[in-house]
Formats: structure tokens, sequence, C-alpha cells
């Protein structure tokens, strides 16, 4: 019988709020590698989805309080938050560029390229953050949103594609786009919880 991640997300936020090591150890080796990647796929730098990763893994280790297990899973988490950390060094390094070339304006005119590619990785990466979130939906809620917002069917249309009640279908609809949206809020910050 397959473990229950949700269980085993759980457990493991239980012993890292206790300061068990061998807990972030284990989060590492289950995660690592996704935290990585979603980093890489971002940055399209190894060295910067290193540096990301252990961002992510320093702050699961310090303020393991931030995730919460009732609102989603460890994956699904980890990859939201190496996500935004890989964005902001995106965009930290467009900052970057932008300051050299305005230090170059003087000698050369630069003319407006519009939108910088960095904006077209933030946007492939929402998406590649919603389809993770969207394959973490029970397979029943998973269809009806597949032919609402991907097939352009309305409610009704999916009940009977999918021969079910189109109450069946309509609150399989709301409770997949409940689950989306917390699966793709932003953690809450402790500082401000506490009103510091």
């Amino acid at each position: 019988m397959p473990v229950d991640p949700t269980l085993t997300d759980a457990e493991l936020h239980r012993r890292l709020v206790y300061g068990d090591e061998t807990a972030l150890a284990e989060a590492y080796a289950a995660y690592g590698g996704l935290v990585r990647r979603v980093a890489v796929r971002v940055t399209r730098s190894p060295a910067a989805a290193e540096d990301v990763a252990q961002e992510v893994f320093a702050q699961l280790w310090s303020r393991p309080y931030a995730f919460d297990p009732r609102r989603g899973s460890l994956r699904t988490w980890l990859s939201m938050l190496a996500h935004r950390r890989a964005v902001d060094w995106v965009r930290s390094e467009a900052r970057h560029r932008k300051d050299a070339r305005a230090d170059d304006s003087a000698l050369h005119a630069i003319p407006d390229a519009g939108p910088g590619p960095d904006e077209t990785v933030v946007d492939r990466e929402r998406s590649l953050l919603l389809h993770t979130a969207l394959a973490e939906l029970p397979q029943p809620q998973r269809e009806v949103v597949h032919l609402a917002y991907f097939v352009g069917r309305t409610y009704r249309q999916a009940a009977v594609e999918l021969g079910i009640p189109e109450g069946t279908a309509k609150t399989r609809l709301r409770s997949a786009l409940r689950k989306l949206a917390e699966s793709l809020a932003d953690p809450p910050d402790p500082a401000l919880e506490r009103g510091a």
C-alpha cells in the first residue's frame, strides 16, 4: 500500500519544527532535484539553481512553520518557493543588466526592446507551477478543470461529457479551483502574522 504523502509531509514538518536534521536531509533527498530543476528552468544557470536550492532548504530549516501541510504538499510548496526565489534572481540579474546598460548609455543609444526574456521565463514557470498543482488534484476534479479551462466547455457541457450531474461537475470545479488557489498562494510570512 502506498504511503500517504500528506502524512509523510506532516511527519517531516513536525520533525523539522523540532530541529531534526535528518528530516532536512530526507526532504533534500526527496525534493532537492525538483527544486534545482525548477530553479534552472527559470534562471537558465546551474550555478544560480544551486544557490536557489540552498536558499530554499535553508528557509525550510530556519522557518519550517512557514510550510503548512494542511494547505498542500511539501513538493508543491518547495516548487513554488524555488520558483519565487529563482524569479527574484532573474529580476535581480535583469536590474544589474539594466544598470550596466544605463552606465553605457552615454556612449551608445539603446533602443527599447520591449519585454525581456526574463518575463517570458516567468510566464513559462507560472504555467509549469499551475500544471504541477493541477497534477496533484484528484482525477475527477482534474477532468472537470481540463474540460472547463483547457477545452472551453461550460460546467454543464463538462457534466454531459463526463456523464455526471451538473451539480457534481460544478462542485468538483469549485473544489478544484479552491485547492489550486491554496496550492498556488504565497506561504504566509510568520513575521507578518506575529505583527512584527
